[in-house]
């Protein structure tokens, strides 16, 4: 029995591996016969957790039963994906991208904590706790689902009551909001500078990406080779969470074996080795995918009803600031042409949403006003291999500064 007095049942973690496969299974069928979904790059686990959530919602709403769930396969898919990510995040890579790939950074990385700062400051005029801000800023927007199924349990350590649930609801808003701003915002920068398309130069064609599958075929070789190093910097970062916590600091248990994925990447660069990247990468995506529906069944959709006001308020703010920050600073930083114009309307996907959103937009905007070779390069770089990165260590500062 819960507190409330309903039948409380526990789901095992056989179980719960189980019905995330169902709910996987459910949200690649719903995606591929409701348009609105695909449209808007709906991810299938949100789908079918979101499914799953509601129908538990129904049985909390009508006294019938609750679930709580074993957790250590969701800890475990949580941790390999963000150990995928680590490995992500090369210097080397971003060199060789150029200038325009780190001005990109910059930029992302200033908007989240634009973003922070501005949900911060509004929960907080709402009297709401600042972590309200934190689940509705980048961790749901420019972080999207998987950061959100991640610190959602971890804003409600911190003691944010719902934070899962409301960091679901606002990246699910986010994908929706991001796909909408961009165009008019690419729009009104074409027309208020009079900028056009001019000829593309190959300035940016022949890069060498993350370790293209190309390059690097899958093999069932390979994908053991990354297995075997995925598991060896999840222990490697376990251990100096371990030990820190020894010395009373606390961090996020993801954060280790993140940022020793990093060391080893970059090692692994400066040493000319091969790490089979696009098999971790795969491992990484399997990982969210079962991460995400894990988390996202677990949702309690009835501890959102209280925060309808707040919750509105910053997230119609958000929108505000990534279309005036895609406009007056992305814009002006990224050189103020048509390029630029392509970037600021792509960030309006990306910084709300996710990389695909930020593709779609930039697709309908240079279909219409022609290509932009450099914003096709620079905005999937940096969004496939560093934001999250660095999303996530800003996230976790701003997490231990206001706790």
């Amino acid at each position: 029995m819960s507190d409330s007095g309903v039948l409380t049942y526990h789901l095992d973690m056989i179980t719960v591996l189980g019905i995330a496969t169902a709910l996987l299974i459910a949200g690649h069928f719903l995606k591929k016969i409701v348009p609105f979904l695909k449209r808007f790059y709906i991810p299938s686990p949100v789908i079918g957790g979101v499914v799953f959530a509601l129908l538990t919602f129904a049985l909390h709403e009508f006294r019938i039963c609750e679930f709580t769930y074993d957790s250590e396969l969701r800890e475990l898919f949580m941790m390999a994906f963000f150990t995928s990510i680590g490995f992500m995040a090369s210097a080397k890579m971003l060199t060789r991208g150029g200038i325009g790939v780190f001005l990109f950074l910059i930029c992302s990385t200033l908007l989240i904590i634009c973003q922070n700062l501005a949900g911060i400051s509004i929960a907080s005029l709402f009297g709401e706790p600042p972590l309200l801000g934190i689940a509705a800023g980048s961790v749901s927007l420019s972080g999207g689902h998987g950061t959100s199924a991640a610190f959602g349990p971890e804003l409600e350590k911190c003691g944010l009551a719902g934070g899962l649930s409301i960091s679901v609801a606002c990246a699910t808003f986010g994908l929706i909001a991001g796909s909408v701003i961009g165009g008019p915002v690419g729009k009104l920068l074409l027309a208020r500078h009079r900028i056009s398309c001019k000829n593309q130069d190959s300035a940016y064609e022949g890069v060498p990406d993350n370790g293209s599958a190309a390059v690097h075929p899958v093999t069932e070789q390979s994908l053991f080779r990354a297995a075997l190093i995925i598991s060896l910097a999840v222990l490697a970062g376990w251990l100096v969470i371990k030990w820190l916590a020894g010395m009373n600091i606390t961090l996020p248990s993801y954060l280790g074996p993140m940022v020793a994925a990093s060391v080893i990447r970059n090692i692994a660069d400066h040493t000319g080795h091969n790490i089979a990247i696009p098999s971790i990468d795969i491992i990484g995506k399997i990982s969210l995918q079962f991460f995400l529906a894990m988390a996202l069944m677990s949702l309690r959709l009835w501890e959102l009803g209280e925060l309808a006001v707040p919750l509105f308020s910053i997230l119609a703010a958000q929108c505000v600031i990534i279309a005036l920050f895609a406009y007056f600073i992305t814009f002006r930083i990224m050189g103020r042409d048509y390029d630029a114009a392509v970037i600021a309307c792509g960030q309006c996907g990306f910084g709300m949403g996710a990389t695909p959103n930020a593709m779609a937009n930039m697709d309908t905007f240079t279909g219409a006003n022609g290509p932009s070779v450099r914003a096709f390069f620079v905005v999937p770089m940096v969004g496939a291999l560093f934001i999250d990165f660095v999303n996530a260590v800003l996230v976790t500062g701003f997490i231990k500064l206001l706790s």
